[in-house]
């Protein structure tokens, strides 16, 4: 299993045109050399056809997938299975995203299945509830995520700071190892310190760097909330 230490930025490059193709691999290069600078593990989450030209294009920047599906190698045209991610050289996956949530039981499958090809995963949660539900899957991250505020700047860690202390809570009264992360609107320095002041060990964001001028300097920001 790659270990991936906290506190963590992951960067969600979703489906943007800004984040897609060679201009994946331009933000993965920005998201490697910040890294370097500061010293704050940056992981990128691309789309899985970006998976290998990503993977192809950095020396040690963590790369995950957006998605995978809880099917096996076979006959399922369309799915992206976790064996896929594997081979094009993703280290884990995120789970159960806002925008292409799971239930339960798909969720606990696809942990197991990850376990076994030590994939490491980061699972999403819209509510406190949640993510205490998905904590008890086992997964190597949980990360909550308000749908109401993602992609619209306004952050969780301002918005709802005790969304983010009740989760932090939640999951590490479960497992007092399981790193806590908190997504959603999160687009600055003072975003991340707040979400620090409430316990999160990590951020998960996406517009706030990739539609940006500057994703670098964003990013650069980002990183420094943590010291």
């Amino acid at each position: 299993m790659v270990n991936i230490s906290t506190p963590v930025i992951i960067l969600n490059f979703k489906t943007y045109r800004q984040g897609t193709g060679e201009n994946a691999v331009e933000l993965a290069k920005a998201c490697e050399l910040v890294e370097q600078e500061s010293g704050i593990p940056i992981v990128a989450a691309v789309q899985a056809a970006d998976i290998y030209r990503v993977v192809s294009s950095v020396d040690k920047l963590k790369v995950i997938a957006q998605h995978m599906d809880p099917v096996e190698p076979g006959k399922n045209t369309g799915f992206i299975t976790p064996e896929a991610i594997q081979q094009a050289g993703a280290i884990g996956s995120i789970i159960n995203h806002a925008e292409h949530q799971l239930p339960l039981e798909k969720i606990s499958e696809l942990i197991k299945r990850a376990k076994a090809l030590d994939l490491f995963t980061v699972v999403c949660a819209d509510t406190a509830r949640k993510a205490g539900e998905v904590a008890r899957l086992g997964p190597d991250m949980v990360s909550v995520e308000p749908p109401e505020l993602i992609g619209t700047g306004i952050s969780v860690s301002k918005a709802k700071p005790d969304l983010v202390r009740s989760v932090v809570e939640k999951v590490h009264a479960i497992n007092p190892e399981l790193p806590a992360l908190c997504g959603a609107g999160i687009t600055e320095k003072e975003d991340v310190i707040r979400a620090v002041q409430q316990g999160a060990q990590g951020i998960l964001l996406a517009s706030g760097v990739v539609l940006s001028k500057d994703p670098e300097g964003v990013l650069r920001e980002l990183a420094a909330g943590f010291r």
